[in-house]
């Protein structure tokens, strides 16, 4: 069941992607406009001039992806005691370390920033990783395992240390496959992802039973006098991406009760909030 998630997933963001979604409008509008059909190439140019517009002159990237990064805000106090630090993959480029030999990273990368500031926070704490290849025909063979036990390293962090699950393709299979192999099943975990993929992560967590305390990483929005007409199209379109494909994940993770809520708000935080000298340096 699983596996046909899984696909039907990839091939339906394959046309939802709205980065695809501008190409096919502007594809099939050029193929009848070549045809001698111009009513109905312009319905499909029209949009495709509409959306392009919008990108150019309104943050519509923003907008989308920082209701998402401001639901769950990093703990202003930290837990004294935790039983682990789960790391979820993503920042990591599979295609590009297996060309060139050399460990990449994508834009993601802050997870591994984030792991590495709370490994030195909790010295005698297991970082436990998750995560392999999310390619639907690609064989990256034992590289997603390989890959991220040497980012983890270079960052700076004991590979003792080190628990490695490369086996997941999804947010729900991080979780599903995560029981098997935290220290444990009880216990309290500090969740390390990207902050507008915090929300769903949380529901997924909280859905299978794993007690995690959210710390967002990897913001991408810019709120305030930060947000200007600068008809930067591309960076719009950076944002908007993952944010569209969250929104669909919410939705679609909750009518397939994989998600404890629709826009899930975190924990009620069951941890104790014990603040030392030490945690207010992480701060």
């Amino acid at each position: 069941m699983e596996q046909v998630f899984f696909v039907i997933s990839k091939l339906a963001w394959a046309v939802l992607s709205p980065f695809m979604m501008l190409n096919l409008l502007l594809v099939f509008g050029t193929l009848f406009l070549l045809f001698g059909y111009r009513t109905i190439a312009l319905r499909f140019l029209l949009p495709a001039l509409v959306f392009s517009l919008s990108l150019m002159i309104f943050p519509i990237g923003d907008w989308l992806i920082h209701p998402l990064e401001a639901r769950i805000s990093q703990p202003q106090q930290l837990p004294e005691n935790i039983d682990g630090i789960i790391v979820l993959g993503g920042g990591e480029d599979i295609k590009t370390t297996i060309s060139w030999q050399q460990p990449q990273v994508g834009q993601a990368s802050d997870r591994y920033f984030g792991a590495a500031l709370l490994a030195k926070q909790y010295p005698d704490s297991p970082i436990i990783f998750t995560g392999g290849s999310n390619l639907l025909r690609f064989d990256a063979g034992a590289t997603p395992a390989e890959l991220s036990h040497q980012l983890l390293t270079m960052v700076g962090i004991d590979e003792k240390r080190l628990i490695i699950e490369s086996q997941s393709r999804n947010t729900y299979e991080n979780f599903q496959r995560l029981k098997t192999v935290i220290p444990k099943r009880n216990g309290q975990y500090l969740l390390v992802t990207s902050a507008y993929h915090m929300p769903r992560s949380v529901g997924i967590a909280e859905r299978q039973g794993i007690n995690v305390v959210p710390y967002p990483v990897d913001y991408r929005s810019q709120t305030g006098e930060s947000r200007q007409l600068d008809f930067a199209v591309f960076e719009q379109l950076e944002k908007l991406e993952p944010a569209w494909r969250e929104w669909v994940g919410l939705t679609a993770y909750f009518i397939t009760r994989k998600t404890s809520q629709w826009f899930p708000e975190g924990p009620s935080g069951r941890f104790v909030e014990t603040t030392t000298d030490a945690q207010a340096d992480i701060r």
